[in-house]
């Protein structure tokens, strides 16, 4: 496992097309903002189990559009 520090507005990136963004930290809470190709599945860790592959593709592309205003909006 690779961690990493990051400040508000820093970004991750992950080969060529996956970056990861830090949105802000409050308290002990911390909100990343991810921008991938659609075809990438981005799961909560305790969801990844419980959810089928059809719903996942689905999760993924209705939550696209909310995660880039999120990015954009650093």
């Amino acid at each position: 496992m690779l961690v990493l520090s990051r400040k508000p507005g820093e970004n991750i990136l992950i080969g060529t097309d996956i970056v990861i963004t830090l949105v802000e930290v409050v308290g002990n809470r911390v909100k990343i903002g991810i921008d991938a190709p659609a075809e990438v599945a981005i799961l909560r860790g305790e969801l990844r189990n419980g959810m089928e592959a059809p719903h996942s593709s689905r999760a993924r592309s209705t939550s696209s559009q909310k995660t880039q205003d999120l990015v954009e909006s650093v």
